[in-house]
């Protein structure tokens, strides 16, 4: 399939005018979750919840990241979501999650992001 890269927009939930654009995220369908700086969302206000979440890097290394709530956008879609707080070293990663909430999916062909449809209903 080959990797690429987006921008996305985070917003604090409760104070959107508290944001921070980060241009290159590499799109990673194989990580649950959105990775950001944490010094990025220390910046806009995003708060570490309570909850510590364990992680199994590719190389086999586990890790313990801490999540916060924020708005994801890209282009016109966004969603709020659990983000990770990434440190130092860490890759910044627009996940599964996000991408689900977003309602886009991978276009392979094209290394881009495309609207998924409408949303199945019961």
């Amino acid at each position: 399939m080959g990797t690429f890269k987006v921008g996305a927009k985070i917003e604090n939930v409760v104070d959107r005018e508290q944001a921070a654009t980060i241009p290159k995220m590499l799109v990673d369908t194989g990580s649950e979750y959105t990775w950001v700086p944490a010094t990025t969302l220390e910046k806009i206000g995003v708060k570490r919840e309570k909850k510590d979440l364990a992680f199994v890097m590719a190389n086999g290394q586990q890790i313990t990241r801490s999540v916060g709530f924020a708005i994801v956008r890209v282009d016109k879609a966004f969603t709020v979501d659990e983000v990770v707080f990434a440190e130092k070293g860490d890759l910044l990663l627009l996940g599964a999650r996000s991408l689900e909430g977003l309602n886009l999916i991978v276009d392979s062909r094209q290394k881009k992001l495309v609207a998924a449809g409408p949303l199945p209903v019961a």
